[in-house]
């Protein structure tokens, strides 16, 4: 990303113009009105205090830069809206730190778009709240821990229980890692595998379902941009469209399931789990397993009750459909238009019937908490508070995230890089290009929902306008941030979930990090080639470009995995 921000400057300074001195055809094409090196207005107007047009990109730059140096993506956030403030107010130290706590940030949440996807997260982790303090997660992951009798029983098992703790990454690597880690040191099969198999289910899968704790981060990253572009397109239909484009997370899937039916692997994991086979060392000697993680929230005294965590999720996937439903049903009525169910689907709130839903199923998980007699209904409270109060950091990234795309668009940064990098970057290259940009940013970061807020306000105004009308490339670019977020977030030895992970089947950190980073790469190498270029350049569609990637997938790893036996 950066390489590129540098390639604009570059570009910029040599005035973006071809030999004759007129812009190019490209750059033309898009818009007449994109003047790259431009200069920016700031408070009084002057021309005398105009900026010169690169600086609108020193806001994304400088949060890029500070989350890559200090890895600390909350703060990279807030001084990149600082920068942008002060930008704007004309470089005042006092207006610009006003403006951004009285005008930035309350613009970001006074939006009616972005305070219902906040109230979405906060009731969702209430939910998850209940859900877990009740004994539902709990009993989930041991209703389905009791089938595993053999090696490939235990990692199909385990691969199974991570898709269907789909709702929450977090819950998915603690609830799956703790519960089967007795399972697969009495079956021999290594902690290094056990942290791969939990990792690859956490993140991907909770990226790609349709209710989960990050369905309203990036739902919300998605909804913004099409606002402010002017984009006439539902957020949440978007977000359900883009689910074929997500290679690299429905690759390592099936890839995950595809090892642990084979019995093979390669490299440094096949070596761990031959060690764990044939001399049962579960964790290689020396290592230093980190410490177990026991989730504090839920009592031991608590038995696990599945029916607690699967009711009330089937209660939002029902009132979501059925408020869809009905809600676009009485609006396309409304307008004498047939009620067809692409026209229902199309004049539907989604974002309303999700609010629906998830109250609804907020208290579905509180009657079901009290009645259960799990906890009492003070109890309850607390948990529902207490799962609301663990999507903070969700929220203040979207705030922060949501600050970032506001400042960009006053300075207009969008048409700067436009103008930058519009003549030489082709449309086809945009997906794969921006999937790179976000593997590595996440990467460095360990932060996926960081470097969506980071990247969306970039590289969507940038594909709409290079590509205007090009759905494929509009979808491809919004599906490429989310993916190879997934990407850094699932491989970074300081990503949450790839902690987590270790702590939860008490692997070796580093040891985890080592074995799995070279699934990734191959992963994330054959979806980059096989179904993101191709695609892009309209080679073919996205399921094919999944089903040629699935076949390569499993021809590479044929001819390099070996039998652990």
């Amino acid at each position: 990303m950066v390489l590129v921000l540098i390639v604009g400057f570059a570009a910029a300074d040599a005035g973006a113009l071809s030999n004759d001195g007129a812009a190019p055809p490209l750059i033309q094409n898009i818009s007449s009105n994109i003047t790259p090196g431009a200069a920016i207005e700031v408070a009084d107007g002057s021309e005398d205090d105009a900026l010169p047009g690169w600086t609108s990109i020193l806001p994304p730059l400088v949060a890029i830069v500070l989350a890559l140096l200090f890895r600390h993506v909350l703060i990279a956030l807030l001084l990149g809206v600082w920068v942008g403030a002060f930008l704007i107010s004309g470089m005042s130290f006092v207006t610009s730190f006003a403006r951004l706590l009285d005008t930035h940030i309350v613009d970001a949440i006074a939006d009616r778009g972005h305070v219902s996807i906040l109230l979405f997260s906060l009731l969702l982790g209430g939910m998850l709240g209940l859900m877990t303090q009740s004994g539902g997660a709990k009993g989930l992951a041991s209703w389905v821990s009791t089938d595993a009798t053999s090696r490939r029983r235990g990692q199909l098992t385990t691969w199974f229980l991570g898709l269907l703790v789909f709702f929450d990454d977090y819950a998915n690597s603690l609830l799956v890692g703790s519960s089967m880690r007795p399972v697969t040191d009495r079956l021999r099969i290594s902690r290094e595998k056990l942290a791969f198999l939990v990792d690859a289910t956490a993140a991907p899968v909770a990226s790609l379902a349709l209710i989960s704790s990050w369905i309203g981060v990036e739902v919300g990253y998605i909804a913004d941009q099409f606002t402010h572009l002017g984009i006439e397109r539902d957020a949440y239909l978007t977000f359900v469209e883009t689910i074929p484009f997500r290679f690299y997370p429905i690759l390592m899937l099936l890839f995950v399931a595809w090892v642990a039916l084979r019995g093979r692997d390669f490299g440094p994991m096949l070596r761990a789990e031959r060690r764990a086979l044939h001399e049962g060392l579960v964790s290689r000697p020396g290592a230093q397993p980190a410490s177990d993680f026991h989730e504090e929230e839920v009592p031991e005294d608590v038995p696990g009750r599945p029916m607690n965590a699967l009711i009330p999720v089937v209660v939002v996937v029902l009132v979501a459909a059925l408020g869809i439903y009905f809600d676009g049903r009485t609006k396309v009525i409304a307008a004498g238009l047939e009620p067809s169910l692409r026209a229902i689907v199309g004049e539907a709130s989604s974002s309303a019937a999700i609010l629906w839903a998830t109250g609804a199923g907020c208290l579905a998980a509180l009657v079901l908490a009290v009645s259960s007699g799990a906890l009492s209904f003070g109890k309850s409270i607390e948990a529902w508070m207490s799962g609301m109060r663990s999507m903070l950091f969700a929220v203040v990234i979207l705030v922060l995230a949501w600050s970032l795309g506001g400042v960009c668009r006053d300075l207009d940064t969008a048409s700067f890089l436009i103008g930058a990098v519009g003549d030489w970057i082709a449309p086809a290259w945009i997906p794969a290009t921006v999937f790179v940009m976000a593997a590595l940013v996440s990467f460095a970061t360990g932060t996926s929902w960081g470097t969506m807020a980071i990247l969306f306000p970039l590289v969507v105004p940038l594909a709409h306008q290079i590509a205007p009308g090009n759905e494929t490339i509009l979808l491809g670019t919004v599906s490429s941030i989310l993916a190879g977020s997934v990407w850094g977030d699932h491989c970074s030895p300081i990503s949450d979930t790839t902690v987590l992970s270790s702590m939860a089947t008490s692997c070796d950190h580093m040891d985890h990090v080592r074995t799995q980073l070279p699934y990734a790469l191959l992963i994330g190498g054959v979806g980059l080639v096989c179904a993101e270029l191709p695609v892009a350049a309209g080679w073919y569609g996205p399921w094919v470009g999944l089903l040629v990637g699935a076949v390569v997938m499993i021809a590479a790893f044929e001819l390099l995995g070996r039998p652990v036996r």
